[in-house]
């Protein structure tokens, strides 16, 4: 069975939601950058884009890593790591840029809004 934390980011705004089996199968194979419907999670009118997420371990989805793949990857200031110093790099670990049954939580961001606002369909839920 998998279910998928899903945080959905609204101008100043996020909420949370948890989806089970049936509404979390939608996203299994979904990579970062892609666009979801609403209509996927109870949400009619409204579409989603895939900006990141975390696996079981806790580790980031890296977007330019492709498949669900975890690996460590010698980084620098940026994505995953903020260096105390200038030049100074790190190993750090990473999970790919797809969606797999390994993955706890994905961050989704509100491109196209629907009729109803967003807290007003979740807060039944």
């Amino acid at each position: 069975m998998v279910e998928y934390k899903l945080v959905i980011a609204e101008r100043e705004k996020s909420i949370a939601r948890s989806v089970g089996d049936p509404q979390a199968a939608g996203f299994l194979g979904k990579r970062i950058g892609e666009a979801v419907g609403g209509e996927l999670i109870g949400a009619v009118g409204y579409t989603f884009r895939i900006t990141g997420g975390t696996d079981k371990s806790g580790f980031p989805l890296r977007p330019d890593l492709p498949g669900a793949r975890q690996t460590r990857l010698f980084v620098g200031d940026g994505f995953g790591f903020e260096a105390p110093r200038r030049g100074m790099r790190r190993r750090r670990t990473f999970r790919g840029n797809t969606i797999s049954e390994d993955t706890v939580q994905i961050n989704l961001v509100v491109e196209q809004k629907g009729p109803k606002p967003l807290a007003e369909l979740f807060a039944a839920a």
